[in-house]
């Protein structure tokens, strides 16, 4: 039997997810008196190699930083002429050097700022920049996963989720790459996924089951929270007859903590989406070569599914059953593959990612950009029995067995990358706005650059469209 645990607890966790400011970057103080003119104070920061220093000035202390220079710039005295508390800011946020990351990072969030000054009982013991506390994140995916193991009520977990919201904005904002921001997301929201399937199953049945996540979020793709897609196999001969109730429970708490249901009911809450591992094999034989037409869509869906809880041999066990029924299947697999076809770009959208920025016709990212390149790797996966999940490790893969040229494996990797750069960067603006986060960007919401990568992904997405409509001949559908 093959179960899915938590990792065992390293030395070095309980520092990270107990990790207090003062174990960041925190930098030594430089001060600076408020009479001395900013050239001056120029000067020292530049032989120093710093951006900012503080400012005293009678019992005010104040900031100066390159922002405050570019400010002072502006104004119509001659830099030399100007003191520089007449430029630097006194309406210091502060934080106590015992107080923990993410309280620092909800400060610098709530306040819009990008330092913070840090005091040790009142002492100053330095300043905390954004960039040092966002890196510090950013090297410690791990930081919030033992206060997601300590908890024991699902008020406990929203804590957490709430820290994971937090962290995906400030790495967001602080430029961190978007495969290190999934990668750590992905990370932290299947241990809570574990944690809180073990708040509300009973031992036996998580023994004798194992729970998935699917979709975007097996994928490890799903970074602002979207829709749920989890399912349950069981082991055959189990039965629990409130296995219904746990499910619903289940899958309400999730809603509880901010992931929407999903439309289309791929949930526990659905019997199809819930059942022993033989009947699962037959529903796989169906969805394969059955009349129902959301059979492909189902079996792209199962795809994407990763053990996050239980007995993973249970999903093993269905991925070899798919394989052994898709022997030499090429028919089924072109039909499978036939939807990276549907969506195709027209001459609207070039003309709406060039002059048009009147234009309020909105785009899908995921219809027109993400989906050609998740679901024909995953079909192209399919064909040639890859068991990886994410699109990055399927390609990856595909073209180390010489499936894809690897120029073209780079150009794909790049563009998934920059979508999911560009989704993320909408729905964040859309949370802002006090909407509902979706895949839909405007014109007017890019920038120059913005429109310009996007074109170029586009572009990309048209040439693997091209060779997947020749190597699965979907030119016939």
């Amino acid at each position: 039997m093959s179960s899915v645990r938590a990792s065992p607890a390293q030395p070095e966790w309980l520092s990270l997810v107990m990790a207090r400011v003062s174990d960041t970057g925190v930098r030594e103080p430089f001060y600076v008196d408020g009479s001395v003119d900013i050239v001056s104070v120029c000067r020292m920061l530049s032989e120093r190699g710093l951006t900012d220093a503080l400012v005293c000035d009678g019992d005010r202390l104040g900031m100066f930083t390159t922002t405050d220079l570019r400010d002072a710039l502006l104004r119509p005295e001659s830099p030399a002429a100007l003191q520089v508390r007449e430029v630097a800011r006194f309406d210091l946020i502060e934080v106590e050097s015992s107080a923990e990351v993410f309280d620092a990072l909800w400060l610098m969030l709530h306040h819009r700022v990008h330092r913070l000054l840090v005091r040790d009982r009142g002492v100053v013991r330095g300043i905390l920049g954004q960039l040092d506390l966002v890196d510090f994140v950013a090297h410690n995916s791990h930081i919030v996963a033992l206060q997601i193991d300590a908890a024991s009520t699902i008020a406990h977990l929203q804590a957490a989720v709430l820290r994971i919201d937090t962290t995906v904005e400030l790495l967001h904002e602080g430029g961190i790459r978007i495969e290190r921001i999934a990668r750590l997301v992905g990370e932290l929201n299947a241990r809570l996924f574990a944690k809180l399937w073990s708040l509300l199953a009973p031992p036996d049945l998580v023994e004798n089951s194992c729970l998935l996540v699917m979709g975007s979020e097996g994928r490890g793709e799903q970074i602002w929270k979207t829709d749920q897609d989890n399912a349950l196999l069981l082991r055959d001969g189990y039965q629990r007859s409130d296995l219904g109730e746990i499910a619903a429970r289940f899958n309400a708490a999730l809603t509880e903590l901010g992931y929407p249901q999903c439309p289309g009911n791929i949930m526990l809450t659905n019997p199809l989406w819930r059942q022993p591992l033989a009947a699962f094999r037959d529903t796989i034989r169906q969805w394969c070569y059955g009349p129902d037409p959301d059979g492909t869509m189902n079996l792209a869906i199962f795809l994407d599914a990763v053990a996050v809880a239980g007995d993973e041999s249970l999903l093993v066990e269905a991925r070899d059953h798919l394989d052994r029924v898709l022997n030499g299947s090429d028919v089924f697999l072109s039909r499978f593959a036939a939807p990276v076809a549907q969506f195709a770009e027209n001459s609207h959208w070039w003309s709406w990612l060039g002059q048009r920025r009147d234009d309020e016709t909105p785009l899908d990212l995921k219809k027109f950009g993400t989906f050609p390149i998740v679901h024909g790797l995953r079909a192209l996966a399919l064909r040639h029995r890859v068991r990886a999940v994410s699109t990055a490790d399927r390609l990856r893969e595909l073209r180390l067995r010489g499936v894809l040229d690897p120029v073209l494996a780079a150009d794909v990797l790049d563009a998934l990358h920059c979508l999911m750069a560009l989704k993320l960067a909408n729905q964040l603006r859309e949370r802002a706005a006090g909407r509902v986060p979706d895949n839909l960007v405007r014109p007017a919401d890019l920038g120059t650059l913005e429109r310009d990568a996007l074109r170029d992904a586009l572009a990309i997405v048209k040439r693997l469209r091209t060779q997947l409509v020749l190597d699965f001949r979907l030119d016939r559908f």
